[in-house]
């Protein structure tokens, strides 16, 4: 790519397979600064196309738009605080998806016919039920 290469809003929202409307959006929060040409249309350049990627990568990662945009332009120790946070965030997600991966193994192996009254199966979640409402008390047979 040579580094005098822009793009249109249309072309570049095309290569990420997004709607103009969103790369407008993101310019109106201030994520994107794309240049203008003669004409005032909007060039996207190799820096704005990198902003666009990291954007749609933390915004998969669940990151809003705030803290994107934190994570982008503000000062060392704000960003530093933010990310910390989200960084927090997504070991408690991947810790979430971890035991619902082994629940699910289980569901997958288990031959009970139904899969909510197999003991083992119950402990997948006995987490969950003990901070909902207390304690559930499910009882545990072998």
């Amino acid at each position: 790519m040579k580094s005098s290469e822009t793009w249109s809003v249309g072309e570049t929202a095309r290569r990420f397979g997004l709607e103009t409307h969103v790369l407008r959006y993101w310019e109106d929060e201030k994520l994107l600064h794309p240049a203008r040409d003669g004409a005032g249309r909007r060039r996207y350049g190799r820096d704005d196309v990198v902003r666009v990627g990291v954007i749609m990568r933390s915004k998969a990662a669940g990151m809003t738009l705030e803290q994107v945009r934190v994570m982008l332009d503000a000062e060392a120790y704000d960003r530093h605080q933010v990310l910390e946070a989200h960084i927090a965030d997504l070991d408690r997600r991947m810790a979430e998806m971890a035991a619902s991966r082994e629940m699910t193994l289980h569901a997958l192996q288990c031959r009970a016919h139904d899969i909510a009254t197999c003991p083992r199966f119950r402990e997948h979640v006995q987490d969950v039920l003990d901070g909902a409402l207390g304690r559930f008390a499910v009882t545990r047979t072998a």
